[in-house]
């Protein structure tokens, strides 16, 4: 049975126009002039028969048909993408990674040149960043994400928990001059970003009242970090997932003053498309990851979407 597809060239014109949402840059990534791209487009538009971008003066935006096709059509290339990456048998390219700034520096960064060693025919390239990735928009293979669960429509695998608890440099007891000795001493310690929410949560997990810490007095590093560097110099006391920061608790640089781990449902996430699952180089990647993870060795074969 023949199928009614629309010319390949508007098609991958059209695609890229609208992963960019540029003409522009759509020509620069095809190697045509732009005038080329906007012909092509034209063409697919007479073969919908609707629009498919509003063009303005400086910019473009989808149309609700543009928007529906766009996304379908770049699930389409990576599916011929994957299938002839997998006919060739194997992974090569570009991978791709959007990964949060925690786990990149605390893990990833130590651990990725192994999985460089055994699949020398894939260029790995690490998107440090606390934004979420747009795969359809961003060119993202593969992102790791911290928080809850991924609601989005996410392939998504548990990395580990990230269960939190004060750590700081033991110098910094002696320059307060108040010995750590139950959770309420550290009411009286320079806390790094007091008002994060873990912190609350920690005191309510101890047992202990925390009023008047709700008030944002503006004082952020960003992320955990962040605050373990500057704990670790002796600024104060950051709460942390000891997972990432095993090397500094070893060498004393830090410590933990209590016993006392609060468990949180928030953890990282290894995520990607549900269309991308059977990709060679997301595979490769994604079955290297999970065994370093217990926790996601457990989730290993659940590949349906979020919820």
């Amino acid at each position: 049975m023949s199928r009614n597809l629309p010319p390949l060239a508007a098609l991958r014109a059209f695609e890229a126009a609208a992963r960019h949402l540029s003409f522009t840059k759509a020509a620069a990534e095809l190697g045509m002039t732009q005038a080329a791209v906007s012909y092509q487009i034209k063409i697919l538009e007479e073969r919908v028969g609707a629009p498919l971008f509003l063009r303005g003066k400086r910019q473009i935006a989808l149309t609700e048909v543009g928007e529906r096709f766009g996304s379908n059509a770049s699930q389409a290339f990576d599916l011929i993408a994957d299938a002839f990456e997998a006919a060739r048998g194997g992974a090569s390219g570009v991978l791709t990674i959007s990964v949060i700034p925690t786990f990149a520096t605390g893990w990833l960064a130590r651990h990725l040149y192994a999985f460089q060693l055994s699949h020398p025919e894939l260029a790995v390239r690490l998107q440090t960043t606390r934004v979420l990735a747009d795969f359809e928009r961003e060119g993202v293979d593969i992102a790791i994400r911290g928080g809850p669960r991924p609601t989005s429509p996410l392939v998504s695998h548990l990395l580990l928990r990230a269960d939190f608890t004060p750590m700081l440099n033991p110098a910094l007891e002696a320059k307060v001059g108040l010995p750590l000795g139950s959770p309420a001493d550290l009411l009286h310690y320079p806390l790094i970003d007091p008002t994060d929410p873990w912190w609350n949560e920690w005191f309510a997990h101890a047992g202990i009242e925390r009023p008047g810490f709700d008030k944002d007095d503006g004082h952020k590093m960003g992320g955990q970090d962040l605050e373990a560097i500057a704990a670790a110099a002796g600024h104060g006391v950051a709460i942390l997932t000891p997972f990432f920061y095993k090397e500094l608790l070893a060498s004393g640089q830090l410590r933990k003053p209590f016993n006392i781990l609060c468990p949180t449902e928030r953890g990282y996430w290894l995520c990607y498309p549900p269309a991308r699952r059977t990709s060679p180089k997301i595979r490769v990647f994604r079955d290297w990851l999970l065994g370093h993870f217990p926790e996601g060795e457990k989730e290993r074969s659940s590949f349906g979407p979020s919820g």
